[in-house]
Formats: structure tokens, C-alpha cells, sequence
């Protein structure tokens, strides 16, 4: 067969020289901020280098890159980095999606029983304001060593995450409720159509503050009663004093948090066209 009868005629550019221009220019800045983040992650690596080397860093304190690294390939080869870091990981989605489906019913609740918003207003708020590592003896004898840090990573981000939702909620436009209410909504049909879809970008922002909250109380419940996952990597590295396993056990949480924000950048964008 002839491939000049398959192929598909080429489409012209109708777009003006200015639009392309302007796309250019947009994608130089892309690539620019791009080739910024990773000169400067590579200036801090170096700067960490060079002072420990010279011991204006005590290299026993603060380890350094070089040192790092090989600490993190013999922690892949035996296995430990993986299962420290699935423990740690899945402790933060659990915590993540049990706050986050509280928040949202807490929130909805509130939103419903203006009642109930003024009793509970002033507990939402000072619960909010507690330090929660306060509470991790507590949760440890109360969810055992295990529950206890998924206790921890919800106990950080719950409360937020109920005023974040609630007030994305407080944010819809009267006009629209009025306008469904009159059309004969129920408060039901009000919430599943008008306040809930409204409401996605208050949703999409609590979801951005929440992984990382509910990561740091993970962190802090590891701290004090795992026997697994990254956060009781640190500590017993600190113990033994195996800084080179601490700072790899942070480089680690590092990447963690950076995939986790990645995960969430993309949804965000997969719904901010629609509900923009």
C-alpha cells in the first residue's frame, strides 16, 4: 500500500505568532523554575558536603550526603528501607482517609445544624489549638502501640480539616441555595447539589494540608511507640547514634512527602477544569 495514501494530511498552525510566542514564554519559565529548584537542592547537598568534610560541621552530628547514600543503598539491599517506608506510608493513607471522611461528615453535620455549629464552635476550636503530641502517652494506652499512630495522624488533621470543609461550605453563594430551595430542593437535595460540588476547591485545599498533618502525626506516633516505619528509624538511630540511618531516614520522608504532594497536585488539576 502506498503510504502516501495512508498518512493523514498535516494540520495547519492557525495559531497566531503571538499565542506561540506566548506559549514559548511560558515553557522557558517551566524549564527555568525547573533547572532553579534543582540548583539549589544541589547547592544545599554540596554547602552540607563541603562543611562536614572541612569539620565545620562536626561529621558525627550532622553526617553528611556522601555518607548518606551508601547508608541508603545497604538499607534498600536488605529490605529494611521498603518495609520502614510501607509501614510508615500506609500508617499516613489510613490516617489521611479516616480524617478526611470525618472532617468531611463533621463539617456536613455542622453545615446542617446551625445548633450544633454553635455548641461545638468553641471545642472545634480549642481542640484545634492543642498541641496534640501532648496526647500520644495518652493514645498509646488507650490504642496500643499499633493504633496509637493512626490515633496520632488523625488527631493532627481532623479538626482542621473540619473548619477548612465547613467554611468551604459557609462560602457557597446564598443566591444559589435560594434559588434551589425555592425550586422546591430539600436541605438534602441543597447539600448533594449545590453545597457539596461547590465546595471541591475547599475540599482539594483541606486534601493539601491534610497528607502532610496526617504524615507528622505518624512521624510523632513512631516516635513514641512503633517498633516499624521511619519515624522509629530516627529514633533508634539517634540511640545508637547511626546518624547516617537518621539522615537517610529523612531523605526518605523527604521524597515521601514530595510523591504525596505530586499525588495531590494531579488531582487537583484533574478537577479544578470542572470545578474551577
Amino acid at each position: 500500500m502506498n503510504s502516501s495514501t495512508t498518512a493523514a494530511p498535516a494540520t495547519p498552525d492557525t495559531r497566531s505568532p503571538e499565542y506561540r510566542q506566548w506559549l514559548a514564554q511560558i515553557q522557558r519559565r517551566k524549564r527555568l523554575v525547573a533547572l532553579s529548584r534543582a540548583g539549589l537542592l544541589l547547592a544545599f547537598l554540596l554547602v552540607w558536603e563541603l562543611l562536614a568534610r572541612s569539620h565545620i560541621l562536626n561529621p558525627m552530628l550532622t553526617s553528611y550526603p556522601s555518607a548518606v547514600l551508601p547508608t541508603l543503598v545497604d538499607l534498600a539491599r536488605t529490605g529494611d528501607l521498603l518495609g520502614h517506608t510501607w509501614v510508615t506510608f500506609k500508617a499516613t493513607v489510613i490516617g489521611f482517609v479516616i480524617s478526611m471522611l470525618l472532617g468531611i461528615g463533621m463539617a456536613a453535620m455542622l453545615w446542617w445544624s446551625s445548633f450544633l455549629k454553635k455548641v461545638l464552635d468553641p471545642f472545634l476550636v480549642i481542640a484545634n489549638a492543642m498541641p496534640k503530641i501532648a496526647f500520644v502517652p495518652i493514645f498509646y494506652i488507650w490504642l496500643g502501640s499499633e493504633n496509637s499512630v493512626y490515633g496520632m495522624a488523625v488527631a493532627i488533621s481532623l479538626f482542621i480539616t473540619i473548619m477548612v470543609v465547613y467554611e468551604g461550605f459557609q462560602a457557597i453563594d446564598p443566591n444559589k441555595i435560594k434559588l434551589a430551595t425555592t425550586l422546591g430542593a430539600s436541605k438534602f437535595q441543597v447539600m448533594k447539589y449545590v453545597v457539596f460540588p461547590g465546595s471541591v476547591p475547599a475540599v482539594i485545599a483541606a486534601i493539601k494540608m491534610n497528607i502532610g498533618l496526617s504524615l507528622i502525626g505518624v512521624i510523632v506516633g513512631e516516635f513514641q511507640s512503633s517498633s516499624a516505619g521511619l519515624g522509629f528509624l530516627i529514633v533508634n538511630g539517634s540511640q545508637v547514634f547511626k546518624l547516617n540511618v537518621v539522615m537517610a531516614s529523612i531523605v526518605v520522608l523527604a521524597l515521601l512527602s514530595a510523591v504525596m504532594y505530586m499525588a495531590v497536585t494531579r488531582l487537583e488539576r484533574s478537577v479544578q477544569h470542572r470545578y474551577a
